[in-house]
């Protein structure tokens, strides 16, 4: 088995998520006590927020730069940045380290390619949105057209994902708030809605609407847990998706 670096901590409460879908993958497929090998380093948040809306990304890149050293000295075989919106610095931060990075919009793109979907809506962060750092990975790299909220909607989308859900808060108003927005880009066109935030599956899950979801944070665990428990002879083993809803 491999070990899986995290780079975590972008809210503490999505990392719980993936700490928790790893150990599970890994035990579904391999029984008793088996669990995950898992080397995380979870930054400050507060850190990396202010640096965020200052537009000082090189700034948040060194931080996350030198967390993936970390990470890969503590013996990580590949590397999980927890969160959709500093992908947009993952070139930095690839380039400072010497094991793979696991890009969370690949994994999302493999699972709407498989799934036949070529058109998708897309939650997230103003920055996950609107920069096309992962927006443009899906339309350049896969041929997924991509549509996202009006202005007004990007707004309400990005101020509950830092007011309230990187804080814990799970408003039923909120997630009514998300949902009405889902089926408007679902009536768009939308084949199925990205949940580009790893947070956001804390509040809107497939329980919740007809409308296909696809939660980024299981998506990228999937491709983990496959890399993690690859027979490097052999194909990749069939893992059982692990939900939270």
């Amino acid at each position: 088995m491999k070990t899986i670096g995290l780079l975590g901590g972008m809210s503490w409460k999505s990392t719980m998520s993936y700490y928790q879908g790893l150990n599970q993958g890994v035990k579904a497929v391999l029984g008793g006590l088996n669990c995950a090998k898992i080397c995380l380093y979870s930054v400050n948040f507060d850190e990396i927020e202010k640096h965020q809306h200052l537009g000082q990304w090189d700034k948040a890149a060194d931080i996350l730069s030198q967390a993936a050293q970390y990470v890969e000295a503590g013996g990580a075989d590949f590397l999980l940045i927890c969160t959709n919106t500093m992908h947009k610095v993952a070139p930095q931060i690839e380039a400072t380290i010497n094991i793979p990075l696991l890009h969370i919009a690949d994994a999302t793109a493999k699972q709407l390619i498989d799934d036949n979907v070529t058109k998708v809506g897309l939650l997230g962060t103003h920055f996950t949105m609107e920069q096309d750092f992962y927006k443009g990975r899906l339309e350049n790299k896969f041929g997924i057209e991509v549509i996202t909220p009006n202005h007004e909607q990007r707004q309400i989308v990005h101020d509950i994902i830092y007011q309230e859900l990187c804080l814990g808060t799970l408003n039923d108003a909120s997630r009514q708030r998300y949902l009405a927005i889902i089926h408007q880009l679902h009536q768009q066109g939308a084949q199925a809605v990205i949940l580009g935030c790893t947070e956001i599956g804390l509040l809107v899950t497939n329980r919740d609407t007809h409308v296909p979801l696809y939660d980024t944070t299981q998506q990228h665990i999937q491709a983990a847990l496959e890399i993690a428990l690859a027979d490097p002879d052999s194909k990749p083993p069939e893992t059982k998706a692990v939900r939270f809803d």
